[in-house]
């Protein structure tokens, strides 16, 4: 992997109970606030779900620059009729994101859902079993709810310990294989060392770093929506 020494996704180790971001009370202000601040966008064609935590959520950055709103955009060019649902929550873990899956299924009734959770208990030091049971919850949720799923891989800063940040990237390839779904890069694919495409707090990036983000999803993200959708035919 491409870390060498600190970097800007290198954190230190510590009680991540105590962070602002990722508390266990601000996750549930977050999640009793979290439908007044979803956004949608206006258009009328199958629906693409983002489903992911802050990486996704446009922590810090306005609404409209993050990189879900920069795929509506894409999609527009590309004549792909999608509506872009993003439910993505800050500090969100893959027990938070398990909970509230299938009823986010039902609300929206997406047929592509992307899948970029896991960061945060991995940052948290969580077991990984469960992690991967939430996961793959949610995966057979939206199966249940015959929506395809791109499944976004998360990685770690190597100051948590080879071994476990082995066994959770390993994870991600693991359960795309088991549940057949497909897998994209890494979020911060190409960036995660260099801290000039993050904000001042080292951890979530820029908006110069939102395209970048798009791009690492893209290439895996088309197929699925070409399968489900026909473009845009020209009027």
């Amino acid at each position: 992997f491409f870390f060498k020494q600190k970097t800007a996704y290198e954190i230190p180790k510590r009680d991540w109970s105590s962070d602002v971001c990722s508390s266990d009370l601000w996750v549930s202000v977050l999640l009793a606030t979290w439908s007044s601040w979803m956004w949608v966008t206006p258009t009328h064609g199958a629906t693409l779900l983002v489903f992911g935590d802050s990486l996704s959520a446009g922590y810090g950055l306005p609404r409209d620059r993050a990189w879900p709103a920069l795929l509506a955009e894409k999609l527009k060019q590309e004549r792909l009729d999608y509506t872009v649902a993003n439910a993505s929550i800050s500090g969100e873990t893959a027990a938070g994101g398990a909970r509230r899956m299938a009823s986010t299924l039902a609300r929206y009734k997406p047929s592509v859902v992307v899948l970029a959770l896991g960061a945060n208990d991995g940052l948290r030091g969580y077991n990984l079993d469960a992690t991967r049971a939430h996961l793959e919850q949610m995966i057979t949720d939206c199966a249940k709810a015959n929506a395809k799923v791109l499944l976004v891989s998360m990685r770690l800063p190597p100051n948590y310990g080879a071994e476990y940040t082995q066994r959770f990237r390993a994870m991600y390839t693991e359960i795309a294989k088991k549940h057949t779904v497909t897998l994209a890069p890494f979020l911060l694919e190409g960036f995660a060392g260099d801290a000039a495409w993050f904000q001042a707090d080292g951890i979530h990036p820029a908006i110069k770093a939102q395209p970048r983000m798009l791009d690492n999803v893209w290439g895996s993200l088309l197929p699925l929506l070409s399968q489900a959708q026909k473009p845009i035919q020209k009027q």
